[in-house]
Protein backbone atom coordinates (compact mmCIF):
# COMPACT_ATOMS: atom_id res chain seq x y z
CA UNK A 1 0.00 0.00 0.00
CA UNK A 2 1.39 3.48 -0.65
CA UNK A 3 -0.23 6.66 0.54
CA UNK A 4 0.10 9.32 -2.73
CA UNK A 5 -0.73 12.77 -2.31
CA UNK A 6 -1.49 15.41 -4.52
CA UNK A 7 -1.26 19.15 -3.20
CA UNK A 8 -2.02 22.48 -5.02
CA UNK A 9 -1.84 26.20 -4.16
CA UNK A 10 -5.32 27.30 -2.75
CA UNK A 11 -6.46 30.85 -4.95
CA UNK A 12 -3.25 30.46 -7.12
CA UNK A 13 -4.95 32.62 -9.96
CA UNK A 14 -5.42 35.76 -7.33
CA UNK A 15 -1.65 35.71 -6.07
CA UNK A 16 0.63 38.71 -6.95
CA UNK A 17 3.60 36.60 -6.89
CA UNK A 18 3.08 32.71 -8.18
CA UNK A 19 7.06 31.94 -8.41
CA UNK A 20 7.34 33.12 -4.89
CA UNK A 21 4.67 30.76 -3.08
CA UNK A 22 6.54 27.93 -5.34
CA UNK A 23 9.37 28.51 -3.54
CA UNK A 24 7.79 29.36 -0.39
CA UNK A 25 6.46 25.69 -0.83
CA UNK A 26 9.88 24.18 -1.88
CA UNK A 27 11.27 25.84 1.03
CA UNK A 28 8.81 24.45 3.65
CA UNK A 29 8.73 20.68 2.21
CA UNK A 30 12.56 20.74 2.55
CA UNK A 31 11.87 21.73 6.25
CA UNK A 32 9.60 19.38 7.02
CA UNK A 33 11.24 16.77 5.33
CA UNK A 34 14.66 17.66 7.36
CA UNK A 35 12.52 17.96 10.58
CA UNK A 36 10.23 14.53 9.82
CA UNK A 37 11.91 12.46 7.17
CA UNK A 38 8.93 10.42 6.40
CA UNK A 39 8.19 11.24 3.03
CA UNK A 40 9.15 8.18 0.52
CA UNK A 41 8.87 10.86 -2.28
CA UNK A 42 8.50 14.29 -1.32
CA UNK A 43 6.19 16.59 -2.55
CA UNK A 44 8.00 17.97 -6.20
CA UNK A 45 6.13 20.61 -8.36
CA UNK A 46 4.84 18.72 -11.16
CA UNK A 47 3.26 21.30 -13.82
CA UNK A 48 1.33 24.43 -12.81
CA UNK A 49 0.63 25.15 -9.27
CA UNK A 50 0.54 20.98 -8.83
CA UNK A 51 3.07 18.71 -6.25
CA UNK A 52 3.12 15.56 -5.96
CA UNK A 53 4.33 12.81 -3.47
CA UNK A 54 4.16 9.68 -1.67
CA UNK A 55 4.37 7.97 2.03
CA UNK A 56 4.57 4.48 3.21
CA UNK A 57 1.70 5.49 6.07
CA UNK A 58 -1.31 7.37 6.07
CA UNK A 59 0.12 8.46 9.57
CA UNK A 60 3.49 10.06 8.09
CA UNK A 61 1.23 11.45 5.44
CA UNK A 62 -1.40 13.36 7.65
CA UNK A 63 2.10 14.38 10.21
CA UNK A 64 3.94 16.13 7.40
CA UNK A 65 1.04 17.97 5.83
CA UNK A 66 0.47 19.00 8.86
CA UNK A 67 3.67 20.68 9.70
CA UNK A 68 4.06 21.98 6.16
CA UNK A 69 0.62 23.80 6.38
CA UNK A 70 2.20 25.55 9.78
CA UNK A 71 5.17 26.16 8.04
CA UNK A 72 3.86 28.20 5.21
CA UNK A 73 3.66 32.38 5.23
CA UNK A 74 -0.03 33.46 5.71
CA UNK A 75 -0.20 34.58 1.85
CA UNK A 76 0.21 30.98 0.75
CA UNK A 77 -2.02 27.73 1.58
CA UNK A 78 -2.12 24.39 -0.24
CA UNK A 79 -4.93 22.14 0.01
CA UNK A 80 -4.51 18.11 -0.76
CA UNK A 81 -5.47 14.92 -2.02
CA UNK A 82 -4.77 11.98 -0.07
CA UNK A 83 -4.85 8.61 -2.04
CA UNK A 84 -4.23 4.71 -0.45
CA UNK A 85 -3.50 1.90 -2.77
CA UNK A 86 -1.30 0.06 -5.00
CA UNK A 87 0.81 2.48 -7.17
CA UNK A 88 2.62 0.90 -10.52
CA UNK A 89 4.87 3.63 -12.19
CA UNK A 90 5.33 3.81 -15.85
CA UNK A 91 8.79 3.26 -17.05
CA UNK A 92 9.67 5.74 -19.52
CA UNK A 93 12.66 5.96 -21.39
CA UNK A 94 13.71 8.94 -19.36
CA UNK A 95 11.89 8.79 -15.93
CA UNK A 96 9.29 7.25 -13.97
CA UNK A 97 5.41 8.17 -14.18
CA UNK A 98 3.84 7.62 -10.97
CA UNK A 99 0.26 5.87 -11.62
CA UNK A 100 -2.27 2.93 -10.34
CA UNK A 101 -5.36 3.21 -8.14
CA UNK A 102 -3.38 5.41 -5.16
CA UNK A 103 -3.08 8.00 -7.93
CA UNK A 104 -6.85 7.87 -9.09
CA UNK A 105 -7.83 8.33 -5.36
CA UNK A 106 -5.44 11.40 -4.83
CA UNK A 107 -6.79 13.02 -7.96
CA UNK A 108 -10.91 11.77 -6.74
CA UNK A 109 -9.80 13.26 -2.99
CA UNK A 110 -7.98 16.95 -4.45
CA UNK A 111 -11.45 17.62 -6.62
CA UNK A 112 -13.35 16.89 -3.24
CA UNK A 113 -11.94 18.99 -1.18
CA UNK A 114 -12.11 21.38 -3.97
CA UNK A 115 -16.08 21.08 -3.67
CA UNK A 116 -16.04 21.15 -0.39
CA UNK A 117 -14.36 24.27 0.26
CA UNK A 118 -16.99 25.89 -2.31
CA UNK A 119 -19.53 24.96 -0.16
CA UNK A 120 -19.94 23.21 3.47
CA UNK A 121 -16.47 23.57 4.81
CA UNK A 122 -14.23 26.72 3.25
CA UNK A 123 -11.46 25.98 5.91
CA UNK A 124 -11.25 22.59 4.64
CA UNK A 125 -7.62 21.67 2.72
CA UNK A 126 -7.36 17.79 3.38
CA UNK A 127 -9.68 14.91 1.97
CA UNK A 128 -8.71 11.33 2.16
CA UNK A 129 -10.19 8.59 -0.50
CA UNK A 130 -9.17 4.59 -0.21
CA UNK A 131 -8.91 3.64 -3.85
CA UNK A 132 -11.09 0.76 -5.44
CA UNK A 133 -9.73 -2.83 -4.50
CA UNK A 134 -8.26 -2.25 -1.11
CA UNK A 135 -8.87 -3.96 2.10
CA UNK A 136 -12.71 -3.37 3.71
CA UNK A 137 -11.20 -2.69 7.24
CA UNK A 138 -9.62 0.70 6.01
CA UNK A 139 -12.66 1.96 5.32
CA UNK A 140 -12.93 2.90 9.27
CA UNK A 141 -9.69 3.95 9.30
CA UNK A 142 -10.13 6.65 6.34
CA UNK A 143 -13.57 7.76 7.66
CA UNK A 144 -11.55 8.80 10.99
CA UNK A 145 -8.82 10.73 8.97
CA UNK A 146 -11.28 12.30 7.40
CA UNK A 147 -13.17 13.67 10.17
CA UNK A 148 -9.37 14.23 11.73
CA UNK A 149 -8.13 16.18 8.99
CA UNK A 150 -11.01 18.09 8.84
CA UNK A 151 -11.17 19.35 12.54
CA UNK A 152 -7.71 20.04 12.44
CA UNK A 153 -7.75 22.11 9.38
CA UNK A 154 -10.22 24.31 10.72
CA UNK A 155 -7.75 24.97 13.89
CA UNK A 156 -4.65 25.55 11.61
CA UNK A 157 -7.15 27.72 9.23
CA UNK A 158 -7.53 30.11 11.83
CA UNK A 159 -4.30 30.87 13.03
CA UNK A 160 -2.03 33.80 12.61
CA UNK A 161 1.27 32.79 11.17
CA UNK A 162 3.73 33.67 14.49
CA UNK A 163 0.87 30.74 16.14
CA UNK A 164 1.21 28.48 12.53
CA UNK A 165 5.51 29.10 14.02
CA UNK A 166 5.17 27.97 17.66
CA UNK A 167 2.69 25.36 17.01
CA UNK A 168 5.23 23.42 14.77
CA UNK A 169 7.85 24.06 16.77
CA UNK A 170 6.46 22.52 19.95
CA UNK A 171 5.12 19.39 17.53
CA UNK A 172 8.79 18.77 16.56
CA UNK A 173 9.85 19.38 20.07
CA UNK A 174 11.53 22.47 20.63
CA UNK A 175 10.69 23.69 23.90
CA UNK A 176 8.29 27.24 24.66
CA UNK A 177 11.53 28.75 25.84
CA UNK A 178 13.42 28.12 22.87
CA UNK A 179 10.31 29.86 20.61
CA UNK A 180 10.09 32.47 22.61
CA UNK A 181 13.61 33.37 22.44
CA UNK A 182 13.44 32.72 18.12
CA UNK A 183 10.40 35.17 18.19
CA UNK A 184 12.13 37.27 20.40
CA UNK A 185 9.00 37.36 22.92
CA UNK A 186 8.54 36.31 26.37
CA UNK A 187 7.78 32.68 27.48
CA UNK A 188 4.78 33.91 28.90
CA UNK A 189 3.19 35.32 25.66
CA UNK A 190 4.43 31.69 23.36
CA UNK A 191 2.32 30.32 26.53
CA UNK A 192 -1.12 32.24 25.98
CA UNK A 193 -0.29 32.35 21.81
CA UNK A 194 -0.50 28.32 21.94
CA UNK A 195 -3.35 28.60 24.46
CA UNK A 196 -5.60 30.85 22.76
CA UNK A 197 -4.62 29.42 19.30
CA UNK A 198 -5.73 25.81 20.50
CA UNK A 199 -2.34 24.57 19.55
CA UNK A 200 -2.08 21.83 22.64
CA UNK A 201 -4.73 19.24 20.52
CA UNK A 202 -2.67 19.60 17.14
CA UNK A 203 0.67 18.64 18.86
CA UNK A 204 -0.69 16.38 20.52
CA UNK A 205 -2.05 14.68 17.79
CA UNK A 206 0.72 15.28 15.66
CA UNK A 207 2.45 12.89 18.72
CA UNK A 208 -0.11 10.39 18.20
CA UNK A 209 0.39 10.17 14.65
CA UNK A 210 4.29 9.83 15.34
CA UNK A 211 4.55 7.87 17.94
CA UNK A 212 5.74 4.68 16.38
CA UNK A 213 7.60 6.63 13.96
CA UNK A 214 9.95 8.40 16.19
CA UNK A 215 10.14 5.49 19.07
Amino acid sequence: MTVAVIADIVASRRLDNRAGAQRAIEDAVVTVQNDLPLATAPLTAVVGDELQGEYDELSSALASLLLLRLALPDDVDCRFGVGVGEVRPIELADRTVPEGPAWWAAREAIDHIERLQQRAAPLARTWIVLAEGEDAPMTETIALARAYALSRDQLVSAMSERSRRLTYGRCVGRSQRELAEAEGISQSAVSQALSTAGAASLVEGFAALTAGARS
